[in-house]
């Protein structure tokens, strides 16, 4: 019975929204990043210099912003598998009480969020958009789920439930996650 349990919680734990964060490089290759953050959001050194774009005004999306600030409110929070409390969270949990707090019914699990929304390019990624990961060597489906929290020149940043680290604020210049980066979508 133990041991049963035991097996039950490994492959919970093994497909679960994360996984640990390699931080060394072992095959001595120096990595690239291929995703960056959007040309223009880069800040102009001049007035003379503006292109068109900058003559728009930026998206803006109060409830992007609600939802992210809802998100953050769980920055710190312990990694739990199925977790939707301050108590403990997981990447899918985060993302289905930050939207829930709006009166937003977005699916529990990450790979079925997926599936949710419009496919954006990552050059279009916004705030408040979905970046959707691979993190299992074993499994072929999406499971891992962050929000975006900020784009800028330091690139995509976003907000998600590790289950090392817990609740906490990721680049995606990041290499892993740069690595298990599967495609961004728009719910807002």
């Amino acid at each position: 019975m133990n041991r049963t349990f035991l097996y039950l919680f490994l492959i919970a734990i093994a497909t679960s929204c994360g996984a640990k964060k390699r931080t060394t490089n072992t095959d001595n290759k120096e990595r690239k990043i291929s995703v960056a953050a959007n040309k223009n959001d880069a800040k102009p050194k001049g007035a003379n210099s503006l292109p068109a774009v900058y003559s728009e005004k930026p998206r803006t999306n109060n409830i992007a912003e609600s939802v992210i600030s809802s998100a953050l409110e769980y920055t710190g929070t312990r990694y739990k598998y199925g977790g939707t409390t301050k108590k403990g969270m997981d990447c899918s949990g985060l993302l289905y009480v930050a939207f829930g707090d709006q009166d937003i019914s977005i699916p529990r699990t990450s790979y079925v969020i997926a599936e949710e929304g419009k496919d954006i390019r990552i050059k279009d990624v916004d705030k408040g958009d979905l970046l959707f990961f691979k993190t299992s060597k074993r499994s072929k489906k999406i499971n891992h789920v962050g929000l975006v929290v900020s784009v800028d020149n330091d690139g995509i940043k976003f907000i998600h439930a590790t289950t090392s680290r817990g609740v906490i604020v990721s680049s995606l210049k990041e290499g892993y996650w740069n690595y298990a980066f599967v495609k961004a979508t728009r719910i807002l």
